[in-house]
């Protein structure tokens, strides 16, 4: 495990790492702090720890020992505050006694908490099931860690007051779903003191309205901020009138927030008085960080250590700040003089200079913010932490975000997907091209790479992808306006034909339908609508169409069982006003069913009727841009409605086995850090998770591949065994049907390897039973080192990378990302059986993608696999692997 940040209920941080034999100073510092009533506690009665045995808690032998410590402080002054340990027993080695001793300071801040549920999931990695502790009866606070663990325990009270507690090590939902809250009530803690506060400091406050420091306070002052505000300037008695305090300590009251808006060099001893004083969120809008080189990383390294020493939360730096637009805060912390109105609306940006630019154009839109912020370089809050906020902020009901980068993309993939089911994430992600890509070995790597993970990741976890800012708030106009639709079926009013047939091509380009409208509904626009108009669907009521014609066509058309949204289209036409065709909608959407979605387009000189805003109908300037973001609240909604999925674990899986092979091959391999497995290993690999693979052997000679195809009895073929693309070196013949061409077959293909320079692959050659029959698929592996393991599925066969009819998913998959894998497909057609051909065995490769997943999530060693091709057979008769590539490399 490596050292790591963890925050606590209390929205504070302590750093969270395995102890080491140089930790006996820091654990007898904390002895020396903790009661006697806590020692008893944690040794069931009378124990001292001094010099002479300190080392039995530091010194451990790694196959039976482990221990995690808590610390706070600077290197230099760093400090124990808690320790967690499991010791096996050595007759049962899946088992081990653990205890816990936290400092009595920190007792009640959730520090025991923490450092047990780690040492439960490094326990578990070893192979440890279930972990047991002796807890006084009255160890009241220890009784009570166990209980909200998360994990499923067993106490036992015996007659000498003490009780045994037996926690089952098993990484289950509802433990997850405890972590999870606990996560997000402390992001909730920790980020309330960013967006809630009550007293403000702007360090770096100048008289200077231009400067960022006289903007910041000058927007905070003059934004209708609810709290207090402090100007801290050595060099100046008022700042804008206000009088000013040479430092933070000088200050009347410990800020809850503290904006530093001073050069880079002068930061971070700001940052140690701050923590001094108490203070626990610091925005630092100071450029000169990590964005400038090596100076600026270090600089930024050291303001963390500094901020991490007293567990306070950063946000930034070089960022431009961040606010709160709700009436009861109207907080602008930024050095934007644009303050847009309350909304319903949240956001995140990577991009300081962006962020201008976006709070201008949601000020125009009318919009509405709840919660703004820049958090530029991410050195401590990140998108996730915002998120996790966010995710039950009353104030916020549609979350917002651009990205320039993941900093844990698999963590950002768990929250999202959870929030996503409650709140719509829309986000712009830049970097969609493939430029600065590594150099692909695999099939899967070559496509996987680039924007396709993150692409999947935003499809599995619901975040709706745009590719614009214009167009996410497009999207986010609609969502904060209505409520989701419950289908896919659009009806289109308009005064004109040619918009109508317009807004039809652009919903259907947009995945969504334009059905005709059933007999009931098109006899109720008859009895008012003209002759001429048209009453299919479009719906043209022609240019004569009237305010009171858009009225009663809106409430037929909003409340037709066959219809899920509405998109009406104006045109003025010099007989009718824009504002009475904007008040018969108003009029005509209060009578309609809840939930039913009405999006206008006022093709106007004029532009769009403010009215609309106000009553909460979105309204465009071109069919086009409503229909996209139509289309993209639409497939949200659709992801909403169905159920997220299982995680389906195999049965018939050797794990053990599985590690044995990995294990014994990076031992062996050149590099002990990556290697390419033996055509023989990776099929034993894969057989151990009960991946189905077609009869093969391994040879070395013409004469033993002879013999192989006699034993056989049936046509063959033979492939050099090496972990290279074998049609590339004509390292592969098929069909062969008797010993003789089988030993020919050998010899040609080891000529081939030696004329192109690749003799060192001539020693060893795969013979393999023919399948012959099903359709050719792909199924690959590779490992971002961001995103973790990515599988892939797809048309296979030689010309993968070129047809590239694939699907890709971040593990792990559940049952619903499989289904969406292979309805992905440009060849899915041809798996439930087209133009008369029998449906392909769909169940048994549903069942080899789960046996994949299965074996990526145990074994992150596998770096990459090709399984090219797959034969995916008749239905009922299963599927069968062909050639496998598979590469480890140690994590």
């Amino acid at each position: 495990m490596q050292p790591h940040d963890h925050v606590l209920p209390d929205g504070t941080t302590v750093r969270i790492r395995p102890i080491t034999p140089d930790d006996k100073g820091l654990l007898l510092g904390m002895w020396g702090r903790t009661s006697a009533d806590s020692r008893r506690a944690r040794f069931l009665g009378s124990f001292n720890l001094d010099e002479s045995n300190v080392a039995r808690f530091t010194d451990l032998d790694p196959k039976m020992q482990y221990a995690l410590i808590a610390t706070r402080g600077r290197r230099e002054n760093e400090q124990m505050i808690g320790v967690a340990r499991y010791e096996r027993d050595p007759d049962r080695l899946d088992s081990a006694e653990f205890a816990a001793l936290v400092e009595d300071a920190h007792q009640g801040r959730g520090v025991g908490t923490a450092l047990v549920r780690e040492l439960a999931l490094a326990a578990a990695d070893a192979g440890i099931t279930h972990l047991s502790g002796d807890i006084l009866s009255d160890n009241t606070r220890m009784l009570n860690l166990v209980r909200e663990l998360g994990l499923e325990y067993r106490s036992d009270r015996d007659f000498g007051g003490v009780v045994r507690s037996d926690l089952e090590v098993a990484i289950s939902e509802q433990f997850l779903n405890v972590v999870a809250e606990s996560e997000r009530e402390a992001a909730e803690a920790g980020l309330r003191r960013f967006f809630r506060p009550e007293k403000v400091a702007v360090v770096g406050a100048s008289r200077n309205k231009t400067s960022i420091g006289g903007l910041v306070f000058d927007n905070i002052l003059e934004g209708g901020f609810t709290g207090v505000v402090y100007p801290v300037n050595p060099n100046a008695p008022y700042v804008q009138g206000v009088a000013a305090y040479p430092s933070l300590s000088d200050c009347p009251e410990v800020p809850d927030l503290v904006f530093v808006c001073v050069p880079s060099r002068f930061v971070n001893d700001l940052v140690d008085e701050a923590g001094e004083l108490g203070v626990k969120a610091v925005c630092v809008i100071s450029a000169g960080f990590s964005e400038v080189g090596e100076e600026g990383e270090e600089r930024q390294a050291d303001l963390m250590e500094r901020a991490r020493g007293y567990g306070l939360r950063i946000i930034g730096p070089n960022c431009m700040g961040l606010l709160n637009g709700n009436d009861d805060v109207r907080m602008n912390g930024t050095f934007s003089q644009t303050f847009p109105q309350a909304g319903r609306v949240s956001m995140s940006s990577q991009s300081g200079a962006l962020g201008l630019a976006v709070l201008e154009h949601v000020d125009n839109l009318g919009l509405g913010i709840s919660t703004f912020v820049s958090v530029g370089n991410k050195a401590d809050i990140s998108g996730n932490d915002l998120l996790l906020y966010w995710e039950q902020d009353p104030d916020t009901d549609v979350i917002l975000m651009y990205l320039e980068s993941f900093g844990n993309p698999r963590k950002f993939s768990r929250i999202a997907r959870r929030v996503s089911r409650r709140k719509p994430i829309v986000a712009v992600k830049s970097g969609r091209t493939s430029a600065g890509v590594r150099a692909a070995s695999s099939h899967t790597a070559a496509i996987s790479s680039g924007d396709t993970a993150v692409e999947a990741l935003f499809r599995q976890t619901g975040v709706i992808r745009t590719d614009t800012l214009e167009e996410m708030f497009d999207v986010a106009t609609l969502l904060s306006s209505q409520g989701l639709p419950s289908g896919n079926k659009v009806a289109i009013l308009t005064n004109a034909g040619g918009p109508g047939i317009l807004a039809a091509d652009a919903l259907e380009a947009n995945g969504l339908e334009v059905p005709p409208l059933s007999d009931r509904t098109i006899e109720q626009l008859r009895t008012f609508l003209p002759a001429e108009a048209g009453v299919g669907n479009p719906v043209d009521m022609i240019a004569s169409a009237t305010p009171a014609a858009y009225e009663r066509a809106l409430e037929v058309l909003g409340n037709a069982d066959e219809i899920d949204m509405v998109f009406v289209i104006f045109i003025p036409t010099g007989t009718t006003a824009t504002e009475d065709v904007a008040r018969s909608l108003i009029e005509a959407k209060s009578k309609l069913a809840a939930g039913t979605p009405v999006v206008s387009v006022f093709m106007s000189a004029t532009g769009m009727p403010p009215e609309l805003a106000e009553a909460e109908i979105p309204s465009f300037a071109f069919p086009e841009a409503a229909a996209r973001a139509m289309g993209r609240v639409a497939t949200y909604s659709a992801w909403r409605r169905r159920p997220l999925g299982e995680v389906v674990e195999p049965d018939g899986m050797d794990r053990e086995a599985a590690r044995r092979i990995v294990d014994r091959a990076l031992a062996d391999a050149h590099d002990p850090t990556a290697a390419w497995l033996s055509s023989e290993d990776a099929e034993a690999l894969l057989r151990a998770y009960g991946v189905p693979l077609a009869r093969s052997r391994v040879v070395a000679t013409p004469e033993e591949g002879a013999r192989t195809q006699a034993e056989f009895a049936a046509p063959v073929a033979v492939k050099v065994a090496a972990p290279i693309h074998k049609t590339d070196v004509g390292g592969i013949e098929l069909g062969l049907s008797s010993p003789e061409a089988v030993a020919e077959a050998i010899s040609r293909i080891r000529q081939s390897l030696i004329d192109a320079d690749l003799g060192e692959h001539a020693d060893a050659f795969l013979v393999q039973e023919m399948v012959g029959e099903g359709l050719e698929m792909v199924v690959g592996v590779t490992h971002d080192p961001s995103f973790g393991p990515i599988v892939m599925a797809g048309m296979g066969g030689t010309l993968v990378e070129l047809l590239r009819d694939v699907s890709v998913r971040i593990t792990p998959l559940t049952d619903r990302d499989v289904d969406d894998m292979l309805a992905d497909l440009r060849m899915a057609p041809l798996l439930t059986g087209y133009r008369g051909a029998p449906p392909a065995d769909v169940p048994a490769l549903k069942d080899l993608l789960f046996r994949i997943n299965a074996m990526v999530e145990d074994l992150p060693e596998v770096a990459e696999l090709d399984l090219n091709p797959i034969f995916v057979r008749p239905d009922g008769r299963g599927v069968v692997g062909v050639d496998v590539r598979l590469k480890l490399a140690a994590t």
